[in-house]
């Protein structure tokens, strides 16, 4: 089959959604709206709290700040999408509106592992070389870090983007998903894809290999370091500052594994949905709480921020 022939024979896909039965889409969409509420609500209460505190004006909440942004454009990629094609009953969206979504998808998918990256090499920093911290993680080097994040997650998402729009897909147009995913949509395709799966398997090594890889080294590094620490106040002090931070890695990378390293079954579908909600949905809808239920600063911050919230009220 020649890829020309079929290049815009599909102009719209059809989304199956989480469940095909009409009887639960209520619960779906009150669930889901629920949850995209919440972490609307917190993630721009941490970025926020950490913009208006002088006191968080520090390389790692400037991190968290610009994470926190990352995983609400995250979950604003899937989530409003798939509540309106519940409430409208439509389930369909166009071929230029699924590469638009898998675009910033996978660009803020891309973001998230480069900051969770940045964010470990400044607590290596902090804890391995406390006396050169401010000198290291300098303003201009923060900034830096971030842009460089930014770049690399472009590259990431726009490499996939070109050359997904570069295939064709023949007659058979539902992808069993909530959102457009890069896999099944490959999956649809009548043309050769060699391309596409070798640059998904150089990214995705980079991605789901090479970086955690390099975290978990920055941690080893780091529990050696609070090992030598004498006092045991100073262990814990060291150790909560980079508690949240590893939750918030295991929750992200137990998931994305769920999808792309479990080995495939007959309800394989269904896994990988489960699996898209929780690296997609779940994650950042309980990151601000990680963040901020065992950290003292961002609390008292959050609650300054809520008592001038409150004064300024009518």
């Amino acid at each position: 089959m020649k890829p020309g022939n079929h290049t815009f024979s599909v102009s719209e896909f059809l989304l199956l959604g989480l469940s095909e039965h009409q009887e639960q889409q209520p619960l779906l969409f009150g669930i889901f709206l629920s949850m995209y509420l919440i972490t609307v609500v917190g993630n721009i209460a941490i970025s926020l709290a950490i913009v208006s505190d002088p006191h968080l004006h520090t390389p790692m909440y400037f991190f968290l700040a610009h994470f926190s942004l990352t995983d609400l454009g995250l979950s604003s990629t899937t989530v409003p999408r798939m509540l309106v094609n519940i409430q409208a009953h439509r389930h369909t969206i166009t071929y230029a509106g699924c590469l638009c979504q898998i675009y910033f998808f996978l660009w803020f998918i891309g973001l998230d592992v480069f900051l969770l990256a940045v964010m470990a090499y400044d607590r290596l920093v902090a804890i391995c070389h406390p006396l050169h911290y401010t000198l290291v993680m300098s303003p201009r080097c923060c900034v830096l870090l971030v842009v460089m994040s930014l770049i690399l997650a472009q590259a990431y998402s726009l490499t996939h983007t070109l050359l997904l729009a570069q295939i064709s897909f023949c007659t058979d147009s539902i992808i069993p998903h909530f959102f457009c995913e890069l896999l099944p949509l490959l999956k649809l395709s009548c043309s050769d894809t060699y391309a596409n799966r070798c640059v998904l398997t150089y990214w995705g090594g980079a991605l789901t290999i090479l970086i955690p890889l390099l975290i978990v080294i920055s941690y080893a590094r780091i529990v050696a370091a609070i090992v030598h620490i004498p006092s045991a106040s100073g262990k814990w002090k060291a150790f909560s500052t980079c508690s949240s931070h590893l939750s918030a890695i295991c929750l992200f990378y137990v998931s994305a594994i769920g999808v792309y390293f479990i080995p495939s079954s007959a309800d394989s579908a269904s896994k990988d949905r489960i699996a898209a909600v929780m690296y997609a949905v779940v994650t950042p809808m309980l990151n601000p709480f990680i963040y901020s239920l065992r950290n003292r600063d961002m609390k008292s911050a959050l609650k300054r921020l809520l008592s001038r919230t409150a004064l300024q009220s009518p």
